[in-house]
C-alpha cells in the first residue's frame, strides 16, 4: 500500500517548540474544554465571593433557623388539692361538736333525724322522753385535742336545764332542793375531711360520751409579794387610785395625765362604775410591811397586783383585780401598762447530773 503525501500538515492542537502563540493559538486554547483563561479566572473569583458571603451570612441564617423553630412550653404543674389548715379544722370541729351536744341534750322521742344530721347512725336509735324537756345552756369548749390526723376529740361543758336531783339534805326536816342546773361535760369525736371547694366537712364518729370535769391546774407562783393594805400615803396607791378612777368612772377623761410617755390605753365607754376604792396591793419582790413614802429614780419599773372595789350605777360594789406596771418619772409613778395577766415566776430547772444546785427561779419579764 503506498502513501500519498499532501501539502497539508495535521496539527495536534498544541504548538511545537518555537512556534509561539498567536491568534490561531488562542483559538486553539479556547477550544480546549470550551473555557477561556479569563472565564476560568472570573469563575474562581465568583466562587470565592460566594464562599465568603456564606461565611458572613452563617450566623444570621443560623439565628433565623433557631427563631423559626416553634417554641414548646412546659406543661403547667398540677395544682395541689386544697386542704383545710389544721387550726381551721380544729375550730370547725369544736363548733360542730357544740351544736351536736345542744341537739343531743334537748332530743326526745322522734328527734332521731335531728341527731342524724351530725351522726348518721342515729337514724337507728329509739329515743325516749319528751323533746325539749331538757336543754343545754352556756355550752363551752373546755378541751380540744387532735387524736388522729383528721379526728378531733372535743369536750363540751354544758349547764343542763330541766334535770331534777334528789334532796341534798338527808336530815329530818331538811328542805328539798329545787331544779338543779349542774355543769356536765360531754366528749365528742369529730372527723374532718375535704368537702370540695376548699371547705371542710365534719361528722361525728359516735354519740356524746359524758365524762368528768377537767382537772384544776395548780396556780403558779407569782412575782408579787403578799397582798397588803393600800395605804393612802403610799405613792403607788395614789397613782393607781387616780388612774383607775379616770379609767373606770370618767370614760377616759384626763387619762393621759396618768400614763407614762408612749403608753396608750382606751377606757371602757360608757363609764361602767360611779366610784372605785383600792383596797390592797401586792408589789413585785416586796415582802416587808414597812410603809413606802418615796419614789425611786426615773426609769424604775415596778409590777403590782391591785385589789379594787368598784361601785356600779346601782350602788352594788364589785371586786376587781388589775395587774399593772408602773414607771417612775419626775418624782412620781405613772402607768406604763395594763397587763393582760399577772406575772408568774419561771419554773426552777431540775438539778444537773453533776449534782450542782439549780439556779433560783426568776420572774418572767
Amino acid at each position: 500500500m503506498s502513501l500519498v503525501r499532501t501539502g497539508r500538515r495535521i496539527s495536534s492542537g498544541a504548538p511545537k517548540p518555537g512556534e509561539g502563540y498567536g491568534p490561531d493559538a488562542e483559538q486553539r486554547v479556547a477550544g480546549v474544554g470550551g473555557w477561556s483563561v479569563g472565564a476560568q479566572a472570573n469563575l474562581a473569583a465568583l466562587m470565592r465571593w460566594i464562599a465568603w458571603g456564606l461565611i458572613a451570612l452563617g450566623p444570621l441564617l443560623g439565628g433565623l433557623a433557631y427563631l423559626s423553630v416553634p417554641s414548646t412550653s412546659a406543661a403547667p404543674a398540677p395544682k395541689a388539692a386544697p386542704s383545710a389548715p389544721t387550726a381551721s379544722g380544729g375550730q370547725g370541729a369544736a363548733g360542730f361538736a357544740t351544736l351536736f351536744v345542744a341537739a343531743y341534750l334537748s332530743a326526745g322521742r322522734g328527734d332521731e333525724p335531728k341527731l342524724a344530721a351530725y351522726y348518721p347512725p342515729a337514724t337507728g336509735l329509739q329515743l325516749e322522753g319528751v323533746s325539749g324537756q331538757h336543754r343545754g345552756e352556756q355550752l363551752t369548749v373546755v378541751r380540744l385535742r387532735q387524736s388522729e390526723a383528721s379526728v378531733w376529740s372535743v369536750t363540751i361543758a354544758a349547764r343542763v336545764i330541766g334535770v331534777q336531783t334528789p334532796t341534798s339534805s338527808a336530815q329530818p326536816g331538811g328542805s328539798p332542793t329545787g331544779p338543779a342546773e349542774p355543769v356536765r361535760y360531754f366528749q365528742v369525736p369529730v372527723a374532718t375531711a375535704s368537702g370540695g371547694g376548699g371547705v371542710t366537712a365534719y361528722t361525728a364518729l359516735a354519740l356524746p360520751a359524758e365524762v368528768s370535769a377537767p382537772p384544776r391546774a395548780k396556780s403558779p407562783e407569782m412575782v408579787y409579794g403578799a397582798m397588803g393594805p393600800a395605804l393612802p400615803t403610799d405613792p403607788r396607791t395614789q397613782a393607781v387610785t387616780s388612774f383607775l378612777t379616770a379609767y373606770l368612772t370618767r370614760a377616759g377623761a384626763e387619762l393621759d395625765r396618768y400614763l407614762a410617755p408612749g403608753t396608750q390605753l382606751t377606757a371602757p365607754s360608757p363609764a361602767p362604775y360611779s366610784g372605785i376604792a383600792v383596797d390592797q396591793l401586792a408589789v413585785e419582790g416586796e415582802s416587808g410591811s414597812e410603809p413606802t413614802v418615796s419614789v425611786p429614780g426615773d426609769g424604775t419599773t415596778l409590777r403590782l397586783l391591785v385589789a379594787v372595789r368598784a361601785t356600779g350605777q346601782d350602788g352594788v360594789r364589785l371586786p376587781l383585780t388589775y395587774a399593772l406596771t408602773l414607771k417612775a418619772r419626775a418624782g412620781r409613778w405613772e402607768i406604763a401598762s395594763l397587763d393582760s395577766a399577772p406575772a408568774v415566776t419561771r419554773p426552777t430547772p431540775a438539778p444537773s447530773a453533776s449534782g450542782s444546785p439549780a439556779p433560783a427561779a426568776t420572774p418572767t419579764p
